[in-house]
């Protein structure tokens, strides 16, 4: 393995409070970082920096670590480009329209949905995300869920089964039968492949004791629970994420004081998803109130065909900035060491000695450009694990 050093870059963030300026970003002004293989070294004042095999003149640009998008659904077919027409056009969203999305995965061949996940995934790539989560929950049948997740297995480690994504059409007239199939063969077929249970627990998808039956059948099995809580209305799904010590509690647009203290107090993560609330035109949730309240929040993308058609973490930091009342260096952590704490990851979102190679050089001095000059393609190269890949 050789060694590498980014040097002369102009601010730093390590995510790392015991260095640079003593911020939670650990700033570092004119620095330097040294990979070795697949990890990080050093960090440090540019001027310190230890020989190297190789080095690399940042030339004044910001380094960040690479964004870590611990939600998206990127195991699908087809798009829903009529029902975002009619939703700009003044029809509400309901949880509902992932029907048509069911319908054309499971018609999709394994070789189409590879495909597609890793279209996206190199069109993430492209914009700094260099970890991922995603789910399957577009099947809906034994069958059809254990292969979005054998798909989605050859493509990420952090896999979820959301099997309970709504009560499949197969079962309108049967919800508890649904719920009696998610828990029990269709589980047992998808835990192989998965690390995570997640559960839409909404109007229109399921309530919350059958939420707690799902995650806890889940559990059983050594997945460990997520949940989609509080996004169309106010519901039980924060508290139960809580009580079940969930990784995450997923969108937190509807929160009552009860759920933003639980969520302040506990372990279980915000996870904010502005580009959902942007694509259906819906109330913004409040991430100054869960910071102010003490919550770790991430920042990420909920990828996904029906509510939120972005791969682009930068965008969502500059709609966090803009509408949900977060600073830039909030935004940004929340993107990156946010998302990590999302997955219950220590290795990834941030640059320190002993993390992940993940890093992203910007096409400018400082992060904070990620909301000052949104839309802007300012991700100048990657580095996963070591490996420059964009």
């Amino acid at each position: 393995m050789t060694t590498t050093a980014v040097t002369h870059i102009a601010s730093l963030v390590t995510n790392d409070p015991s260095l640079g300026n003593g911020t939670p970003l650990g700033l570092i002004q004119d620095a330097a970082v040294v990979i070795d293989g697949d990890r990080i070294v050093w960090t440090g004042e540019s001027s310190k920096a230890p020989a190297t095999d190789n080095v690399l003149d940042a030339a004044g640009r910001a380094v960040i670590p690479g964004f870590v998008d611990s939600h998206s659904h990127l195991v699908f077919a087809g798009d829903r480009t009529q029902e975002f027409n009619a939703r700009m056009s003044g029809q509400p969203y309901r949880a509902g329209g992932i029907r048509t999305t069911v319908a054309a995965t499971r018609a999709a061949s394994d070789e189409e949905l590879s495909a597609n996940v890793a279209r996206y995934l190199a069109e993430a790539l492209r914009q700094g995300t260099t970890t991922f989560e995603t789910k399957s929950g577009y099947g809906l049948t034994v069958e059809d869920e254990a292969r979005a997740l054998r798909i989605a297995s050859r493509h990420t480690d952090e896999v979820t089964y959301l099997g309970a994504h709504i009560v499949s059409p197969d079962y309108a007239d049967d919800p508890a039968g649904y719920v009696d199939l998610v828990t029990g063969p269709m589980l047992e077929a998808c835990a192989p492949h998965a690390r995570w249970i997640d559960v839409f627990c909404e109007q229109g998808a399921f309530d919350g004791d059958q939420a707690r039956a799902i995650l806890t059948a889940g559990r059983a099995k050594g997945l460990h629970p997520r949940v989609h809580a509080n996004q169309l209305t106010y519901g039980p799904g924060v508290q139960l994420a809580v009580e079940l010590d969930a990784a995450s509690a997923d969108h937190c647009t509807h929160l009552t004081d009860a759920d933003v203290d639980a969520l302040g107090q506990g372990n279980t993560v915000a996870t904010l998803l502005p580009g959902a609330e942007f694509s259906t035109r819906a109330t913004w949730p409040d991430a100054r109130r869960l910071l102010d309240a003490g919550a770790t929040v991430a920042l990420s993308t909920d990828c996904n065909p029906g509510s939120s058609f972005t791969s682009s973490v930068p965008f969502c930091i500059a709609l966090a900035v803009r509408d949900m009342g977060m600073t830039p260096d909030e935004a940004i952590w929340s993107a990156t060491a946010g998302g990590a704490a999302a997955l219950r990851r220590t290795d990834i979102g941030r640059i320190t000695p002993g993390a992940r190679a993940d890093l992203v050089l910007l096409d400018a001095p400082s992060h904070v450009h990620l909301a000052y000059r949104p839309g802007v393609p300012l991700v100048s190269a990657v580095w996963r694990s070591g490996q420059r890949v964009a």
